[in-house]
């Protein structure tokens, strides 16, 4: 996917978004949670925070 379908899937713009990527924004807790449910991993993952993918449920 890339940003523009992402930002929508997510509800937002695609500049909004970008800034996520870029870091010049935090990324807002229920972004994330959203990007977790959607992508099936879990938010560590998404953080950089492991290397395991999988979601805990």
């Amino acid at each position: 996917m890339n940003q523009t379908e992402v930002a929508q899937m997510l509800g937002m713009s695609q500049t909004g978004y970008s800034k996520y990527e870029t870091g010049e924004n935090d990324i807002p807790t229920v972004i994330l949670i959203k990007l977790a449910r959607f992508y099936n991993t879990s938010i560590d993952y998404l953080l950089g925070q492991t290397d395991n993918p999988e979601r805990y449920q």
